[in-house]
C-alpha cells in the first residue's frame, strides 16, 4: 500500500454547500473500505486534503476523480505520491 494526496483547491464556493453532503457521503463510504489514512479542510477556506491509501497512483487517481466535489468542478485536483516520515 501507497500514500497519495488529493489536495482540492476551491474552484466554486457558491457549489461547495451543495455538493458537501455528497462529498462526505462519499468519503465515508472510502474509509468504510480502509482507503483512506486521513481528510479534513484547510481552516484558512482555501480547500481540504484527503489522503488515501491504495495500491497505486492509477487507483488514487481513479477514487479521487469520482469525488463529486471533483466531477461537479466545485475543486480543482492535484494528486501526488506522499512519504510519511
Amino acid at each position: 500500500m501507497a500514500l497519495f494526496t488529493a489536495i482540492l483547491y476551491m474552484e466554486n464556493e457558491e457549489l461547495n454547500a451543495t455538493y458537501r453532503p455528497a462529498h462526505l457521503e462519499y468519503l465515508e463510504g472510502l474509509e468504510k473500505e480502509g482507503k483512506i489514512f486521513a481528510k479534513g479542510p484547510f481552516l484558512d477556506g482555501a480547500g481540504g486534503m484527503v489522503i488515501y491509501e491504495v495500491d497505486s497512483l492509477e487507483e488514487a487517481r481513479k477514487l479521487a476523480e469520482a469525488d463529486p466535489y471533483v466531477v461537479k468542478g466545485v475543486r480543482k485536483l492535484e494528486l501526488h505520491e506522499w512519504g510519511k516520515m
